[in-house]
């Protein structure tokens, strides 16, 4: 997507200070959007990405807050909104893992990543609508999963949340549509971050064996298709899914 084609715009990334949520922060900065970086504790390195987020000549802020928490989502919303007086793309990214085999899987570790990862969108999405209602315009972009519409060995959690994802993403779509707020989710594949990187080799191979590409994504990958999803080239998209796997799932 070409620069400058979201000029004017502001754009609210959760869980933007590293992997794919710090792809996309910089990819929507660089097609001209100010960004809004959303983190939880990482305090050096969302400075990092905020001042290359400037590079491209665009306004940049942080705003600490816990999405998971309804107030503080409803906090970090309104401070967006005062700085830039708009709020016009929303990306739910910021989430967690806490694997472990479902016969084992402690109860806290369920709770925080349905939490984190599935009602943290909930509550983005929640305080953002009436302003882009208001607005009669908006696009909201949900980060799901490959394994929410799988499912995946040790990672019932992970899962049922980005599942979840994708039912919220429909049914928000259907709500909204009539305001000309368009609202989709993109399910990545194996994409290279902090998370996948801590995994075995033999782990990696077994995924690599699975994917028709042959490779692993890389967090730009994810970023271009939501740079199209929060564009007005996409007015016509809304509730739809967009796996971006490597044809992982086929």
């Amino acid at each position: 997507m070409g620069k400058n084609i979201l000029k004017g715009k502001t754009a609210l990334v959760t869980g933007g200070s590293r992997g794919i949520g710090k792809s996309i922060a910089i990819k929507l900065a660089e097609m001209g959007a100010n960004i809004v970086l959303n983190y939880r504790s990482n305090v050096s390195a969302v400075e990092e990405v905020i001042d290359e987020i400037k590079s491209f000549g665009v306004e940049a802020v942080a705003i600490q807050g816990d999405v998971s928490n309804f107030k503080e989502s409803e906090n970090l919303v309104r401070e967006t909104f005062e700085k830039f007086n708009s709020l016009d793309i929303l990306v739910n990214n910021a989430g967690i893992t806490a694997d472990g085999l479902l016969i084992r899987m402690k109860e806290v570790d369920f709770d925080k990543v349905i939490q984190v990862n599935l009602k943290g969108a909930f509550n983005c999405i929640r305080h953002v609508a009436p302003i882009m209602v208001k607005q009669r315009k908006g696009k909201i972009i949900n980060i799901s999963s490959v394994v929410g519409i799988t499912g995946n060995a040790g990672q019932a959690n992970y899962a049922a949340a980005k599942a979840g994802i994708i039912g919220l993403t429909k049914s928000a779509a259907k709500e909204l549509a009539s305001r000309n707020i368009n609202v989709n989710a993109v399910a990545p594949g194996f994409i290279e971050t902090d998370m996948t990187k801590v995994l075995s080799d033999k782990v990696r191979q077994l995924a690599l064996n699975n994917i028709p590409l042959k490779k692993f994504g890389k967090g730009k990958d994810i970023a271009e298709v939501v740079g199209f999803l929060a564009s007005d080239s996409s007015e016509y998209i809304t509730g739809q899914v967009i796996n971006v796997d490597g044809g992982m799932v086929i």
